[in-house]
């Protein structure tokens, strides 16, 4: 038992978390860690069943320039990938290129009697990746853009409308 003990107190002692043993370490929830997302449950659940969504740019004019696009949440960096075909031909490339800022709208109607509308529009910087498109599917361009939230509101997802500015 001893050595045991020993052993035990051995390895907390190492640890970050020496008061919740061992393991805490190898836990990302324990270790403080584990990436918390800026988008709610509900959230997410709602962006994971849509498939299409409408992207605003800024032109090189600062005129917007708003169109439907193919997307899907990426839980693994908490953003929202966008991709589509020809997609590094297209305007909307060229103005994130210019100019990251960008506005992602996905909305529907949950209900027409009662009218419930419900949506999210998330702001923030578009980075232009090379690679990743093939995660949508067969004919996607590799070019994608990846959306950092910098504000997130939605309406009709949760009980409450939410507004939420994202710390960089």
């Amino acid at each position: 038992m001893e050595g045991d003990q020993a052993r035990d107190e051995s390895s907390a002692r190492g640890s970050r978390w020496p008061d919740r043993g061992p393991s805490a370490d190898a836990d990302p929830v324990l270790s403080g860690t584990a990436p918390l997302s800026a988008f709610t449950e509900a959230e997410v659940a709602y962006l994971s069943g849509q498939r299409l969504g409408r992207l605003a740019t800024v032109g090189p004019n600062g005129q917007p320039h708003v169109v439907p696009v193919g997307f899907r949440y990426n839980a693994e960096h908490d953003t929202i990938d966008i991709g589509g075909h020809d997609f590094a031909k297209r305007k909307k490339f060229r103005d994130v290129r210019a100019d990251p800022r960008v506005a992602f709208v996905v909305d529907d109607l949950a209900t027409v009697t009662p009218w419930r509308p419900r949506g999210i529009e998330v702001r923030g910087s578009a980075e232009v990746l090379a690679s990743g498109g093939q995660a949508f599917g067969r004919g996607y361009d590799p070019e994608i853009f990846r959306i950092r939230p910098r504000r997130i509101v939605s309406w009709g997802i949760e009980p409450t409308r939410r507004a939420v500015t994202v710390p960089r």
